[in-house]
C-alpha cells in the first residue's frame, strides 16, 4: 500500500467554492458496499436509506473564531495565525496554543510578537491592538507549526479578544466565499467553541430534515471531536503508514453507549455522520473490555481477527475528555460504524484511507471517478456520499 494509491486528479472547478441552498439540496452519491453499485440522488432522499431503530451519532463540536490576522511588532508584517489546539498541559491558563503561521519562514524566531486588532483582516491600523501573540517555540511534524503564546489587551479575557479579533476560519481552497460564515457550523452544533473546522458531513442538515429522520423512528444523538491540525495536512510520506497523526480531543457520553447497544442489540446499523464521527465511535473501543451480549461488531468487519464476535473480548465505552490519534486504513477493523455519510475528500489526504477502510479501496476510487465524471461538487461545501 502506498500514498500514491489514494491520489486521484480533481478538477479546481469541481471544489465547491459556497455551500448548497437549502443545506439538504446538494447530491448525494450511494455507495452499495455489497456489490460496489452506486446511485444518484439527493441528500433529502438519505432518509430512504435509513430504516426505524438505525442509529446516527454526529459530531456536535462548533467552529471557534480560529484565523486570525495580525501585524509583526516593529516590521509590520502581516501575519496570519491559525489556532489550533490549546495547549493547557503547558498553560493552566489555556494562553498556549498550537498554531499554523503565515508565512512561516518570516515567523520562526521565538520571541517574534503580533499584534492583532479588533476587526481582524479588515482593521486598520489606527485600530485597538486587543490581542498579542508571541511566538514560543517549533511544533513538531509541522513545517508551518508553532506554539504561540497569547496575551488578551485593555483587560479583555482571552476568549473575548479571541472573538473580536478573529474571523471562522474557512479551508485554503475555498477561495470566493463571502457568505455567512454560520454556514460552515452545523445547525446542531453546541455552544461552545472548540474546533479549527467544521464536521462538513453534518453540514447537509437542516431541522426539518432531522425532524422526518426522528418521526421515522431514527436515532439521533451526537458526540464531540475537536477537529484539529491534521485537518490540514496530506500524507507526504510514499508510505501512509510512516504518517504521523496528531492528537484530538473527544467526547463520547454514556447516552451514547447506551443508544449503541441498544440498536446492535435490536440488529439495526450506528450510521456515522462523517469521520470525525467515525474516529471518536472506534476510538470510545476498548479491546480488553468484556464483550456485550450480543457482541458488538461492524457489519461487514464481524470476522475480523480482532472482532468481538471472534475474541469474546471489546466493546464501545464512554470516553470523557479524551484524547486519539486514531488512524483507519485499509487492514483496520472497524467495530462500531455500520455506515458513513460524509463529504468527498481531498487526495493523498488520511481521510482518503479511512473511507477505503469502511468500503474497499477499489470502490472508493470508483465512485470517486463516477462522481468526477458527472460533476459532483467536492471538500468542504460540496456534495455528500453514503457508504452504506
Amino acid at each position: 500500500m502506498r500514498t500514491d494509491d489514494f491520489d486521484y486528479p480533481l478538477p479546481d472547478e469541481l471544489i465547491a467554492q459556497a455551500p448548497a441552498e437549502p443545506r439538504d439540496s446538494c447530491r448525494l452519491l450511494v455507495l452499495n458496499r455489497e456489490d460496489g453499485s452506486l446511485e444518484h440522488r439527493h441528500f433529502t432522499d438519505v432518509i430512504d436509506y435509513l430504516d426505524p431503530g438505525d442509529l446516527l451519532v454526529a459530531n456536535k463540536t462548533r467552529v471557534m473564531p480560529a484565523r486570525l490576522v495580525g501585524h509583526k511588532r516593529g516590521t509590520g508584517g502581516v501575519a496570519e495565525t491559525l489556532l489550533l489546539k490549546r495547549r493547557e498541559d503547558l498553560d493552566p491558563l489555556g494562553h498556549v496554543w498550537e498554531c499554523l503561521v503565515n508565512p512561516g519562514k518570516r515567523l520562526r524566531q521565538p520571541g517574534i510578537v503580533i499584534e492583532y486588532r479588533a476587526g481582524g483582516l479588515h482593521a486598520p491600523l489606527s485600530a485597538e491592538v486587543v490581542l498579542t501573540g508571541e511566538i514560543v517555540d517549533f511544533l513538531e511534524d509541522n513545517r508551518g507549526g508553532r506554539l504561540v503564546r497569547f496575551e488578551p489587551q485593555g483587560g479583555r479575557t482571552l476568549d473575548a479578544a479571541i472573538h473580536e479579533a478573529g474571523h471562522v476560519p474557512l479551508p485554503p481552497y475555498i477561495t470566493k466565499y463571502e457568505g455567512d460564515p454560520e454556514k460552515y457550523q452545523t445547525v446542531y452544533a453546541m455552544h461552545e467553541e472548540h474546533s479549527a473546522a467544521a464536521p462538513t458531513a453534518g453540514l447537509h442538515f437542516t431541522p426539518e430534515l432531522i425532524k422526518r429522520i426522528e418521526d421515522k423512528g431514527v436515532g439521533w444523538k451526537t458526540v464531540e471531536l475537536e477537529v484539529g491540525i491534521d485537518t490540514f495536512r496530506l500524507v507526504t510520506e510514499d508510505d501512509p503508514t510512516k504518517h504521523v497523526m496528531h492528537t484530538e480531543r473527544y467526547h463520547v457520553p454514556q447516552d451514547v453507549v447506551d443508544a449503541v447497544h441498544a440498536t446492535k442489540a435490536a440488529g439495526h446499523r450506528v450510521v456515522a455522520v462523517g469521520t470525525t464521527a467515525v474516529r471518536s465511535l472506534e476510538s470510545a473501543w476498548d479491546p480488553e473490555a468484556p464483550a456485550s451480549t450480543p457482541a458488538v461488531t461492524a457489519r461487514r468487519f464481524e470476522g475480523a481477527p480482532d472482532s468481538a464476535a471472534v475474541t469474546g473480548r471489546g466493546d464501545i465505552v464512554e470516553r470523557r475528555d479524551a484524547t486519539t490519534n486514531l488512524y483507519l486504513m485499509p487492514g483496520s477493523t472497524y467495530h462500531v460504524v455500520d455506515a458513513l455519510i460524509t463529504n468527498f475528500h481531498v487526495p493523498r489526504s488520511t481521510l482518503m484511507m479511512l473511507v477505503s477502510a469502511l468500503a474497499t479501496r477499489e470502490q472508493i476510487m470508483a465512485a470517486y471517478q463516477a462522481a468526477i465524471d458527472e460533476r459532483y461538487r467536492f471538500l468542504s461545501f460540496g456534495d455528500a456520499m453514503l457508504i452504506r
